[in-house]
């Protein structure tokens, strides 16, 4: 659990009065998350969660929000941000930015079976065909530029070895990026997070998708390769449970059929988001902040995910 900022009960009662959600009854922190606090709330009306950002600006927040205000009214499962008596999604509590959205049913699963995982592949492609009239434009934070700016800083703390690996692959996606199949490759805002905890389920029916505050523009495949690493792979090894994957992109492209390019950069791309959660990791293990409980990721997980993605993967996916 992270918890970086404490909260008092008339804090958060005194910032509840423009929401008009009632009374304050009780809250808690919530044992997830490494980038912000966030806390469940229970009131008069209902149950929402608080998050307080720790490190995104006030002005980096209309993105995030935005998007999830534009996916909600879509008509898809996400946290829908509750405005207070000014329209505004997000206002200072503790001094630092805060916003208060709806609490949606379900639990994450830790071993999704092929159900959940097409219900997941095909929200992922409601989500990309929503956002077409979404205005946004923030670039993925956590994309290649952040992740070079990033190997450089740990290069001094990293093994021989990793540094090698991490050098390699950083080569390898600059290479792909410019090239003329990466560049016409469909993109727009996408969540860039869709782990299995950032999913609820209620058996195999998607509940809802969670924390979009990793947003981003970037490529639909890449968001789509994000998920795949985490929801159907092999835990211990990083391999691909080709059943599971199977499912996931039969949800997908039941909705959204995958372009010829994107058939074609799917390894490349799988690579790109191992690289992306390997190298968020090192720099959480080797430079982390302080917090009041903060549960550090192993890094060599997403090591081996890497690994197994540069050897191959099960099959080419096909366009539909």
């Amino acid at each position: 659990m992270a918890v970086f900022t404490r909260i008092t009960q008339d804090e958060l009662q005194q910032w509840l009065k423009g929401r008009k959600r009632g009374e304050l009854l009780s809250f808690e922190g919530i044992e997830s998350g490494i980038e912000n606090t966030n806390y469940f709330v229970n009131t008069s009306t209902g149950r929402f969660v608080l998050t307080l950002f720790e490190k995104l600006r006030a002005e980096d927040l209309p993105f995030y929000l935005g998007l999830m205000e534009h996916l909600a009214k879509k008509g898809l499962a996400v946290p829908g941000p509750i405005a207070n008596a000014k329209g505004e999604l997000f206002n200072a509590l503790h001094g630092k930015p805060a916003t208060l959205v709806t609490c949606l049913s379900g639990k994450s699963v830790d071993h999704p079976n092929t159900a959940q995982c097409h219900a997941i592949g095909k929200f992922s492609a409601q989500a990309h065909l929503a956002v077409a009239d979404f205005a946004g434009n923030t670039p993925n934070p956590r994309g290649l530029v952040w992740i070079e700016k990033t190997m450089n800083e740990l290069d001094e703390h990293l093994p021989d070895a990793v540094s090698a690996l991490l050098h390699s692959e950083v080569s390898h996606q600059k290479t792909v990026v410019a090239s003329n199949a990466y560049k016409s490759l469909p993109k727009g805002a996408v969540h860039a997070d869709l782990f299995r905890d950032n999913a609820l389920m209620q058996g195999d029916t998607l509940g809802g998708v969670i924390d979009f505050y990793f947003a981003g523009v970037d490529t639909f495949l890449f968001d789509l390769a994000v998920t795949a690493n985490d929801w159907c792979i092999n835990l211990n090894n990083g391999e691909f449970k080709e059943d599971l994957l199977d499912a996931l992109l039969t949800g997908y492209q039941e909705v959204r059929p995958l372009t010829i390019h994107e058939c074609g950069l799917w390894q490349d791309m799988l690579r790109a988001a191992a690289l992306r959660f390997w190298a968020s990791r090192l720099y959480d293990f080797y430079m982390p902040r302080e917090a009041e409980v903060l549960n550090v990721k192993d890094p060599q997980h997403f090591e081996r995910v890497l690994l197994a993605r540069r050897q191959g993967i099960p099959f080419a996916v096909q366009p539909n």
